[in-house]
């Protein structure tokens, strides 16, 4: 956290501390000011959506002669060059590289790769700033990548697309930092539930992985987004569900074993996928000598002979998804496939080509949970398994796996299929892929590539006043003290004469037990019956204590807490209450030193 940072996230913590509170007029304007932004932020992304989805159709007819060459039956030619036959596909990645190449290099470069984690770091780095004209190049970077036959997803391009929009309106209107970190997650959802018809998955995905936080101020602002963002795709695209699937259902209770096992191999496919994935980056940096906006259309020669190869790995190969829940493979051609998937986008993104990763790992939960239905099948015969139950279910547990985000796994998925009927086997697996992935690997397939550059989103910047001073150096002396027998008359008379909006309690030994509130004094006072009867023990609230000799540095999270306002205990090794550490204190610390 920067020192800009740290100082105006305690300003406001001294503000409430005095007592300060923007006028209504104040508040009433700047909420006024988020719901209107968030309105047109989901019609932007609305749209937004709607222009990048089709100028990846008109990139694959282009490139490819069909909608979606994946799903096509045998190897068609091309009806720019029928007479190169299926070998077009060589060519095909090559030449949309010498197009996207140094269009990314020349006018924006954070457009190349997945999209997720630049949002993620301008979110949690540089208070949200996204530049405008990334919403055009990452829109036709990946639109090209895609219809030439680049083994990515959209939804890593709609995110950056709709964040940046969020970003370019929210920075125009002059908001502070909290206020642009809100309207860029509120983008992101735009963009996700517009893209995929996924509305609550939108929110989730916006709160879970971009936030990373489910505060109940950004909250309202980013269901708004979705929504209008969601309406509008409904409008343009249709209402229907991203799979159209039979109802699936868990005959055995035994099978809730075998979905359990499915999740620990989800969990291990999404780290050979993430693993792969930043190898073969790592190896095309090693070999790659010329000029950056030259990689994709030499290294797309290379993605084209695994395409002529596995056909199927062209573009986001949602036709090859939807064969592979049905049914339609052997479960020796759905591993090729799955290992197929992992290194074709690994090459396209390895080779700087613009798409996202969620759509390729729903493609691998789909091979693997599908080979991993059909082989259960086989063996249990007497189980009446449906392998389809298991593919779908392995969709959602290997993109947990992957990105750590099991609340968004289960409900996107849930949003694309409308399949309630395996909700608790799928949540079983995406919990269980998401311990497995945790337990052997602490980086995600965003934060990887941010810790690769040095990045770590969840380290705070070092402060030498911070680091360097203790919670005693600048604590002050303890605080009158109530008893938890104490009744509430007397201790409402103790808080006024003291000033406090809040004092600690103890009990009759000494022990430090929480804090009692003077709002929550008042409002026992005025609605409680038995009032009279009511005793300090039965209003106190828990508080973080800090130890005085933790630096502050240390001690700066549970101090910017929204209750923190009036300050934290200090309690020494034996829980004695040895001082109060105020808000105002710490900003002394970082504007003196």
């Amino acid at each position: 956290m920067s020192g800009e940072r740290v100082f105006a996230s305690l300003r406001s913590g001294f503000r409430a501390t005095l007592g300060w509170r923007p006028t209504p007029n104040a508040q009433r304007s700047e909420y006024a000011t988020i719901i209107g932004l968030a309105l047109i932020i989901g019609v932007g992304a609305g749209f937004g959506a709607i222009a990048f989805r089709w100028l990846i159709e008109q990139a694959t007819l282009i490139f490819a002669g069909t909608l979606d060459y994946s799903g096509s039956t045998g190897h068609p030619s091309n009806h720019w060059v029928p007479w190169l036959g299926p070998f077009f596909v060589v060519l095909a990645p090559a030449v949309g590289g010498l197009i996207y190449g140094p269009l990314v290099h020349r006018f924006a470069r954070e457009a190349r790769g997945h999209g997720v984690p630049e949002v993620m770091y301008a979110i949690h780095k540089r208070g949200g700033r996204i530049p405008a004209k990334v919403a055009l190049v990452k829109g036709l970077a990946s639109a090209i990548t895609i219809g030439s036959g680049g083994s990515v997803g959209r939804e890593g391009p709609i995110v950056q697309i709709g964040a940046a929009i969020g970003s370019s309106l929210a920075r125009l209107a002059r908001l502070p930092e909290s206020r642009v970190r809100m309207l860029v997650a509120c983008g992101a959802a735009g963009g996700i539930a517009a893209t995929f018809n996924a509305p609550i998955a939108g929110v989730f995905f916006a709160l879970e992985l971009l936030l990373g936080s489910f505060a109940v101020s950004s909250f309202g602002a980013v269901v708004l987004s979705s929504v209008v963002a969601s309406v509008i795709g409904r409008a343009f695209l249709g209402d229907d569900p991203f799979l159209v699937l039979p109802e699936f259902s868990v005959s055995n209770h035994s099978e809730y074993l075998l979905y359990a096992a499915l999740g620990v191999l989800a969990a291990g496919v999404a780290l050979a996928f993430v693993k792969v994935l930043y190898r073969i980056e790592d190896l095309s940096d090693k070999i790659w000598k010329g000029p950056e906006w030259l990689r994709p259309g030499v290294g797309g020669l290379l993605l084209g002979i695994v395409l002529l190869a596995l056909p199927q790995m062209y573009g986001v190969g949602y036709p090859v998804l939807e064969n592979a829940v049905n049914g339609k493979y052997a479960i020796a051609f759905l591993l090729v496939l799955l290992v197929g998937k992992i290194f074709a986008t690994s090459l396209t993104i390895g080779i700087g080509g613009s798409g996202g990763v969620f759509a390729p790992s729903l493609f691998l939960g789909a091979m693997l949970g599908a080979a991993f239905g059909q082989t259960m099948n086989f063996l249990f015969p007497s189980l009446g398994i449906n392998p389809g139950a298991y593919a779908l279910v392995a969709m959602a547990a290997v993109f947990s796996g992957a990105a750590r985000a099991p609340i968004t796994a289960v409900i996107i998925l849930f949003e694309l299929t409308g399949e309630y009927s395996i909700i608790l086997p799928l949540m079983l697996a995406v919990v269980v892929a998401t311990g497995a992935a945790a337990a052997m690997s602490k980086d995600t397939i965003y934060t990887k590539k941010l810790l690769r550059r040095g990045v770590d989103i969840n380290a705070k910047n070092k402060s030498p006043a911070l680091s360097n001073t203790t919670v005693r150096a600048v604590m002050e002396p303890p605080r009158r003290t109530l008893s938890t027998d104490l009744s509430l008359d007397e201790a409402a008379k103790v808080l006024l004469s003291t000033g406090r909006r809040c004092l600690p309690v103890v009990t009759p030994e000494g022990d430090f037990v929480g804090v009692v509130r003077a709002g929550a004094a008042v409002s026992a006072l005025a609605q409680d019956d038995d009032a009279p009867t009511v005793t300090v023990a039965q209003l106190i609230e828990w508080r973080t204590y800090l130890s005085p000799d933790a630096t502050l540095e240390e001690t700066l999270d549970p101090m910017l807490e929204e209750e923190a306002g009036d300050g934290l205990p200090v309690l020494d090794a034996a829980g004695t209450l040895v001082g109060w550490l105020q808000q105002d204190a710490v900003l002394r610390a970082v504007t003196t030193t």
